[in-house]
């Protein structure tokens, strides 16, 4: 069972940040980020129920974007079996994909894009294949392709840790840049100037799980460094 890419945990994230530097990093998180700028924060939860049992999701969105001031984040589910001896028809929600949409391509050509997920506890969740896999990232092209693609090499797909070091790992994950066709979030049409960047945590659903519930919070930021 799968559930839409417009789901409970989407959301819509705005910020007033500007533009920086060119050779450093444009975010700052944690206290640092609190204290040196504003930002927008919504919050966004929902229930459904499967089964005798109510399910809720509840997710809040981080936006550091220096090349976009409104982006839209949505979160794709599907349903992954854990079957127990006591309940032969257990599982959970697991996190299928994360989508950016509504993203400036041609302000943002060069730049790479990060994505992460936090838990409850604030500590960030592991994406990849390998513990410290808690960051994924693509490096946006320049210029921005004339059609849809999910050329990995080409996006440079690949694992960080949460202080942005790479991750030498498996690459169980996938990527797709959407700037033709409707937009996962609201299906509006898509373009260089308002484009879809989409994040396949596992596509086979072997080995990377995230269950959705655990996800309360999401961060999408954006890094002006081409040796990052």
């Amino acid at each position: 069972m799968a559930s839409g890419l417009n789901s409970p945990l989407s959301g819509r994230v705005t910020s007033g940040f500007g533009g920086g530097g060119s050779k450093k990093s444009k975010i700052v998180f944690g206290v640092a980020l609190v204290a040196v700028v504003p930002f927008m924060l919504s919050t966004f939860a929902a229930s459904v129920t499967v089964g005798n049992g109510a399910l809720e999701f509840g997710q809040g969105s981080e936006q550091a974007v220096a090349c976009d001031q409104q982006i839209y984040v949505a979160m794709g589910e599907e349903w992954h079996a854990a079957p127990t001896q006591q309940d032969s028809s257990a599982g959970y929600f697991r996190v299928r994909s994360i989508t950016i949409s509504n993203l400036d391509l041609q302000a943002c050509a060069g730049k790479k894009l990060r994505v992460r997920l936090i838990n409850g506890s604030s500590a960030e969740i592991p994406i990849g294949p390998v513990p410290e896999a808690t960051v994924i990232q693509v490096s946006l092209p320049s210029p921005v392709p004339a059609s849809n693609t999910s050329d990995v090499n080409e996006l440079r797909l690949g694992y960080q840790t949460g202080i942005g070091a790479a991750v030498s790992s498996t690459l169980l994950a996938n990527a797709t840049i959407a700037v033709s066709g409707t937009s996962i979030y609201d299906g509006s049409t898509l373009s260089a100037n308002s484009g879809d960047v989409t994040f396949y945590l596992d596509p086979s659903g072997a080995s990377v799980n995230v269950n959705a519930q655990d996800v309360r919070r999401t961060t999408v930021e954006t890094v002006n460094n081409p040796g990052a």
